[in-house]
């Protein structure tokens, strides 16, 4: 029995919701000038221990705010979204794989993700009726009945074909909501002018399962990019995001969500690569 393997290897960057927040407790950024501050000393004369105490800044927090009502309140987004993972090499040191994704969506259930990089091109379509995933060169599609709006049918792609987006929070609703859940630090850091090619605002944010790193753009609050170190990823593997060639609310028609180059392509089941092992023993007893 094929399954949606090849297809869900470029489109799906399972790296837990890169976007997703859950972030561990972050540590002091380093003080303006590149000085590292010396430690602090106790009235005995030793070298105090750092205390880690959850922070949540207000001016953070209002950053992250701004950042998701402008997404959540445009009506269209098109963007394009590099995204750089890390994998162990055999020497130990670890390796660098990218893809590249250019993405269209419209409120409240259209969406379109054409992913280039390091492998096999690959397409994602849902029209509000159906999640379509499209793999061109080895030409297979598999079809699927999707949820009303765009938020449902990334956790139905994600729970029954292992599709996920490592931009979600920038399509859902709600952006501010998932990345404020369960934040343990959050805190300013100061502005760059290289990411984005623009002046942008630095924030840290963290909780229990990642400590993340994010650029909004000072002036239009988009995402810029993002880097992300997962607590439970014990070799401390470094996922960065950049988000570029940003439109805001732009033409769009019904066309643009429709696979219409898989209208030829071979049909297989729209189901999640870990169901394999299953399927092939279920085939092999018939």
């Amino acid at each position: 029995m094929i399954d949606l393997h090849h297809l869900v290897q470029r489109l799906a960057l399972l790296v837990a919701g890169a976007f997703l927040v859950a972030a561990v407790q972050v540590q002091a950024a380093e003080p303006a000038g590149g000085k590292v501050a010396k430690p602090a000393k106790a009235a005995s004369g030793k070298v105090a221990a750092p205390v880690d105490k959850p922070v949540l800044e207000t001016r953070a927090l209002d950053l992250l705010q701004a950042m998701s009502e402008r997404l959540a309140a445009a009506s269209a987004l098109s963007f394009t979204a590099q995204v750089t993972y890390e994998h162990p090499s055999r020497l130990g040191p670890a390796l660098a794989f990218m893809t590249i994704s250019e993405v269209l969506m419209q409120r409240p259930d259209k969406l379109r993700v054409m992913t280039l990089g390091d492998g096999p091109a690959s397409e994602f379509y849902y029209d509000g009726k159906t999640m379509t995933a499209y793999s061109p060169a080895e030409n297979f599609v598999a079809v699927a009945a999707a949820p009303a709006t765009i938020d449902e049918a990334l956790k139905a792609a994600f729970r029954d074909a292992g599709i996920y987006f490592p931009f979600a929070d920038v399509l859902l609703a709600d952006p501010y909501g998932n990345l404020a859940a369960g934040l343990v630090s959050a805190f300013y850091i100061g502005q760059s002018k290289v990411v984005g090619a623009t002046l942008t605002d630095m924030v840290a944010f963290a909780n229990n399962e990642v400590f993340m790193q994010i650029w909004i753009g000072a002036d239009d609050k988009l995402p810029r990019m993002l880097r992300a170190v997962y607590r439970r990823d014990a070799l401390r593997q470094r996922h960065q995001m950049e988000l570029s060639n940003w439109k805001v609310d732009p033409v769009v028609a019904a066309t643009d969500f429709a696979a219409a180059k898989s209208a030829s392509a071979l049909a297989i089941p729209f189901a999640h690569p870990a169901a394999k092992p299953a399927a092939a023993a279920a085939a092999r007893s018939q």
